[in-house]
């Protein structure tokens, strides 16, 4: 069975939670494809890196999707959603080794 790195799942969930809300107008289904990956990821985070780096993890990748929307007004939403999405994967990468 294929493993796919943490840090993808996460990037999914931001990706794909912004994808399915603007294309299907629909933001509670963004919110469940966010909070499905984010749950997952954590999940994940915890069994790789332990409780704390999972707290940790899981918190960076609210503030990921907080810090998109103000940061979408300066630069655009895809180029925000992308932006956060590289921070977060990067920090489950190095925090977990996955």
């Amino acid at each position: 069975m294929v493993r796919i790195p943490t840090a993808a799942v996460a990037a999914a969930g931001l990706i794909g939670g912004y994808g399915t809300a603007r294309w299907s107008g629909r933001r509670e289904l963004g919110g469940v494809v966010l909070a499905a990956a984010g749950g997952a990821a954590a999940v994940r985070w915890q069994r790789l890196a332990g409780t704390p780096t999972a707290a940790a993890l899981t918190g960076l990748y609210v503030a990921a999707f907080g810090g998109s929307h103000p940061l979408a007004k300066r630069i655009g939403a895809w180029p925000a959603v992308f932006a956060v999405t590289g921070v977060v994967a990067a920090a489950s990468a190095v925090a977990t080794g996955d």
